[in-house]
């Protein structure tokens, strides 16, 4: 490649970055110009060279260079089969955005196939935001399958279970499972388990052709825990026996084993399903989060990661 192309491709990425910036995290060009370090008027430009590229559509369709290096880095390091790495705010605190866009569109990709998939969905922020992104889409040829219950503790709908949102969007056959995320004992969860309207959804969330999750980590503000699922006791108990993070309600260890007991012989999630013969993509990003992605990538539980850079660069530094 000449210096010429290099400088193009170069300015190509500056604009694509300045564009997602803009479009995607909100930023003004002021913000923009000081993020990255250049005038208020480089800035301007490059915003109007993303869009006059057709660098932006509703998402950045640019591959920025620095997030294709960090995704094939993960993808070798960690042998999953799908990563997708998107630019870091700098300045932000969120834990959805750019990746809830970048879901989407996976999802959306997926779905837009005529050759019909069962799809399993699992809960949380990052998997709602990106399911309120999806089009209106007419696709009856899919099945979606919740991985998890949908029922709080007090009874009412739990508010981050969305088959039933993204049902609505895309109009495939859903399969909820009209169950406590939690059951209040093993017993209760065994049974619940085995009534005969569970055990189909069960049996098709474990044939899923591709299954979207989040990881919710373990810290002071747990997902599990700030949602009422989980007492603060139980959460405790989770962190002292080594828990530090969870799937579908599943609490893992620093090295991705299950810990025993406590709440996980009472979670009514499905199992995740094979990662030999489909693909399981997580959404995640964040340092409260970083110990949990590693142990998932790490002890395999998923194989596929949809992640920022900031995030990408702290699981290659502590692989």
């Amino acid at each position: 490649m000449n210096s010429r192309q290099e400088t193009g491709n170069t300015r190509l990425d500056d604009a694509a970055r300045a564009g997602w910036l803009y479009y995607v995290a909100g930023n003004t060009q002021d913000q923009i110009a000081a993020k990255l370090g250049i005038s208020r008027q480089t800035a301007q430009r490059l915003v109007s060279l993303a869009m006059s590229e057709g660098l932006i559509k509703v998402r950045v369709d640019h591959p920025i260079a620095n997030c294709l290096d960090l995704a094939a880095r993960l993808k070798s390091r960690f042998a999953l089969d799908l990563v997708e790495v998107v630019p870091s705010d700098p300045t932000s605190s969120s834990t959805t955005i750019g990746i809830a866009e970048a879901a989407a569109g996976e999802i959306e990709r997926r779905l837009r196939s005529t050759t019909p998939i069962v799809m399993a969905i699992g809960t949380g922020r990052t998997l709602k935001a990106a399911i309120e992104l999806l089009p209106p889409m007419e696709c009856p040829q899919h099945k979606v399958v919740s991985l998890t219950g949908n029922i709080s503790p007090d009874g009412s709908a739990a508010f981050y279970n969305v088959i039933f949102t993204m049902a609505d969007r895309v109009k495939a056959r859903s399969f909820p499972m009209p169950l406590p995320v939690i059951a209040s004992s093993p017993e209760e969860r065994d049974m619940l388990l085995s009534q005969p309207m569970i055990q189909p959804t069960l049996a098709l969330a474990a044939e899923a052709d591709v299954t979207f999750v989040g990881i919710g980590d373990l810290g002071p503000k747990a997902p599990l825990y700030e949602d009422g699922f989980i007492s603060e006791g139980e959460l405790k108990a989770l962190q002292k026996a080594g828990g530090v993070a969870e799937i579908v309600g599943w609490v893992f260890d620093r090295e991705g084993r299950m810990i025993d007991g406590i709440t996980n012989d009472r979670v009514s999630s499905a199992a995740l399903p094979s990662r030999e013969k489909s693909l399981v993509i997580a959404l995640a990003m964040g340092e409260r989060k970083l110990p949990g992605i590693l142990a998932a990538v790490n002890r395999r539980l998923v194989n596929g990661l949809i992640t920022d850079e900031r995030t990408a660069a702290a699981l290659l530094a502590g692989a």
